[in-house]
């Protein structure tokens, strides 16, 4: 992670020797974006926080954690299936979850679905793709969720 702060640093004083007006712009806009967001991100992690607070690590680590894989990852992936959350909310929540000892695969699985897969966002894509295109598009995603859990499951030696 020191890296991506590094390069990203170094990046930023190329642009600002290369065009000071420009960066400083960019700089600008990219603050104003942050503080629009800032209101919504911090009353999801602490509402968040509070729901992880007050729910026991053990009913955690039950339904996501380590005892029975392939339930915790069904329901992980139901769960962000049906959820609709911004990914700068799920990723922090994610990280909160790893802290908790849930594994990476199932962390992986409720991620991907949470992003591809839009179950609450059904009416809304019907309405632009048609019923046939919503539902394929959904379980194709659904299941390219799993298998790429399961790659993230091999990779970190979580599965066979």
């Amino acid at each position: 992670m020191v890296y991506m702060y590094a390069l990203t640093a170094l990046a930023l004083v190329v642009s600002f020797a290369s065009n000071r007006r420009k960066t400083l712009k960019a700089l600008k806009i990219a603050l104003k974006k942050f503080l629009k967001i800032l209101p919504a991100f911090l009353t999801m992690l602490i509402l968040i926080s509070i729901v992880l607070f007050l729910i026991p690590d053990q009913l955690i680590a039950e339904y996501l954690g380590h005892k029975n894989l392939s339930v915790a990852l069904l329901f992980a992936a139901l769960f962000g299936s049906i959820t609709i959350m911004p990914g700068f909310i799920a990723f922090p929540l994610s990280g909160i979850l790893l802290g908790k000892g849930v594994p990476y695969m199932i962390i992986s699985a409720f991620t991907t679905t949470l992003m591809i897969v839009g179950v609450l966002s059904y009416p809304v894509e019907k309405a632009y793709f048609g019923t046939k295109v919503t539902i394929m598009r959904n379980a194709i995603s659904f299941c390219i969720a799993l298998v790429v859990a399961l790659v993230t499951g091999l990779f970190f030696g979580e599965v066979l």
